[in-house]
């Protein structure tokens, strides 16, 4: 009976040590992926989704002024035109 559990007990502490290997392998793999598509994300100039929004505002902001700008000019044409 000793020989069985000193059996299944090694088979157990070998079946633990692989699955901690295999967990370092896929944590080990996960960071070079990550690492990989890092790179490959900064090789291609993508933006930041917040320098988007920074671009983003500063053209509805751009617009706006536009606007303002039209419409204050169109006023000043109707007020020249009655003179």
């Amino acid at each position: 009976m000793q020989t069985r559990n000193k059996i299944m007990e090694d088979i157990s502490q070998l079946m633990t040590n692989a699955m901690g290997v295999a967990q370092g392998a896929k944590d080990e793999a996960e960071t070079a992926l990550k690492s990989m598509m890092d790179r490959w994300l900064a090789d291609r100039d993508f933006v930041t989704r917040e320098e988007f929004d920074a671009v983003r505002a500063m053209a509805q902001k751009a617009r706006e002024e536009n606007e303002a700008l039209k419409a204050r000019i169109e006023t000043l044409e109707a007020a020249k035109a009655k003179k």
